[in-house]
């Protein structure tokens, strides 16, 4: 073998090494820091989903959309709940925003079902507001039957496309 093999070779065995324990120092005073032990084991990875702090948290975990039944706006008591998760999670992150996006499913118009898509995403709107949200933080688009979730001439398709969905972003100047 030459030189450069050798060296290669060595390389990355050392760099395998190093990735072999996230915690190899033992669980001393910085035991669940940034780093530590993150990852399969457990620990937090910053930006994931099993960070309280991220989009990603919220969309999986809080859940980031309530549905409606046909041709309604108003908000379901299990609607209620997941925005009441939902407003504690921004109100815990101020740094976010979000815009409340307003669906509907394939029947009827397409001016009917932007008017019942915005009709959906004010009221979804206004009870964060009604939870402590401040409102400079929230707006609200409605899409209407344009964004189906799923396609199909079915009432559990239906169902799937008559939503709000909660999208969070980064705030101005953050």
């Amino acid at each position: 073998m030459t030189y450069l093999s050798k060296a290669m070779i060595l390389a990355a065995v050392l760099g395998l090494s190093a990735c072999t324990s996230g915690d190899r120092f033992g669980s001393g005073s910085d035991a669940g820091a940034y780093g530590s032990g993150a990852g399969a084991a457990g620990g937090v990875v910053p930006g994931s989903a099993n960070d309280p702090q991220s989009p990603a948290y919220f969309s999986q975990t809080i859940g980031d959309r309530v549905f409606f039944a046909v041709d309604q706006s108003t908000l379901s008591p299990e609607a209620q709940a997941t925005l009441d998760a939902q407003a504690q999670w921004l109100m815990t992150n101020s740094d976010y925003l979000a815009v409340i996006e307003g669906h509907a499913d394939e029947q009827g118009t397409r001016e009917y079902n932007i008017a019942l898509g915005a009709r959906r995403a004010n009221a979804t709107m206004e009870y964060l507001v009604s939870k402590g949200v401040a409102s400079n933080r929230l707006r609200f688009v409605s899409y209407g039957k344009e964004r189906p979730v799923e396609v199909c001439s079915e009432e559990a398709c239906y169902a799937k496309n008559r939503r709000a969905v909660t999208v969070i972003s980064m705030g101005a100047g953050v």
